[in-house]
Order: C-alpha cells, then structure tokens, then sequence
C-alpha cells in the first residue's frame, strides 16, 4: 500500500474507515443504518458494499446483524485513519487551517498521497499521537495508544476531568466550539444534568478562573473527557 495506485478504492478505504471510527468510539453496535447515516448512503447501497467488503475478507457481517471489521480489515482502516490524521494535523500545524476546515481536506488527500510522503510528514510533525480533534494517530504499525476517555453526555453530575477529543464529522459545531473557548485540554466539571434530555451545566477552567456554561445534549456527545481519578 505504498502508492495510491496499490490501494483499494476510494469507496472501500471509506468504508473500512467509517466502520473502524464507530467501532473505535463504542456508541454501540455498528449497523447497516448508523454506517449508511454516516456516510449519507441509502441503506441499499452499504448492503451491497458490505457483500464486497466480506468478498474482500474485510468485514464479517451476518444478515441483520452487526458489521465487524476483519483483522485485515482492521489494518487497512487504521493505515488510512493515519493518512487522515496526519494530513489533518500538518494542515493545521503548517498551513495555518482552523480544526473545522481540516476533515473535508484530508478526506480527498488521504486517498492519494503515498505513505513516504505521510511518514516524511509524521517524522516533520514530531511522530505525534493525536490530531488537532484529539483522535489518536496510528502509528507506522498499526498501534494505537489506548487512553481512559468518556464521553461528556454520560458524565454525572460532579465528573470533572480534561477535554481530549472531540468529535470532527460537524465543521458548525466545531466553530461554536472555538466560539466558546472550548477545546482540547481545557478542564471542565458537570455541574448539573437536566432532566429529560435537557442540556448540561458545567464549569469550565482552572480553579480561580471558571465559567459555568450551558451545553446541548448535540455539544456534550462530541466532547471526550479524561476524569480526574
């Protein structure tokens, strides 16, 4: 897989990928439907990838059933996640991109660019661990480096922790994000859960220098947190 032109197709490297991230971020079982969502595809049209993907030895799925990646289909979804990170974080760190601009650039580029050039990349960025979101950088190998996160919305009242990942697929939320001074590393406290679906009060900031804000249930689902132990 060294050059584009050895790689699978576009369409089955996006496949691969979209599945790998809803496994990797454990919302639940992967279906037909949460794939098709995320892709904006019919519900027909993933039946009919996955039977090629399975073809392909890519997938294991079972009619009604969840979708599982292979561990072939495990590697080739994380060698594209690291072209996709990586491209993601040298557009931020050397092209001056803001973190909303960034997912819809490297979803053309990671199909094309060779992997010396995305290891020239890494090794100029320092080999770095995470991307501008806070999702984690495959390495050359296939590893990942495992951390203790949770999402924000499953936090109770009285959870404190870090800011360390936030979700990228929405470029809108991602500017009000930035908006409101909420990002990577920022320490944040749930103060109070309301009820029925109803947004979350937390704190935001170091002791001596908080803010209490109100956060939708849409924010709090894309926010990761490490907990403070």
């Amino acid at each position: 897989m060294g050059t584009a032109s050895d790689r699978p197709s576009t369409s089955v490297e996006d496949y691969v990928k979209a599945i790998y991230d809803l496994q990797e971020r454990g919302s639940g079982p992967v279906t037909i439907s949460r794939v098709a969502e995320r892709l904006t595809v019919s519900n027909s049209s993933v039946s009919g990838m996955l039977r090629k993907l399975g073809d392909l030895g890519l997938v294991d799925h079972q009619r009604y059933g969840d979708v599982r990646l292979t561990p072939t289909g495990d590697k080739l979804a994380l060698a594209v996640l690291r072209r996709h990170r990586l491209i993601e974080l040298y557009l931020v760190e050397a092209l001056g991109y803001s973190w909303d601009e960034v997912h819809d650039e490297a979803e053309i580029l990671e199909h094309v660019v060779s992997d010396q050039f995305v290891d020239r990349v890494a090794d100029r960025l320092g080999d770095p661990t995470v991307d501008p979101h806070g999702d984690p950088i495959p390495t050359r190998d296939g590893q990942v480096v495992e951390r203790e996160v949770r999402l924000l919305s499953q936090a109770q009242s009285g959870t404190s922790g870090v800011i360390v990942r936030v979700n990228d697929s929405d470029p809108e939320l991602l500017r009000f994000l930035a908006e409101q001074g909420i990002g990577i590393g920022l320490r944040i406290e749930v103060v109070e859960r309301q009820p029925f679906g109803g947004p979350l009060i937390v704190r935001l900031g170091q002791p001596g220098d908080t803010r209490d804000q109100s956060l939708g249930l849409g924010a709090a689902e894309a926010l990761w947190i490490t907990p403070f132990s």
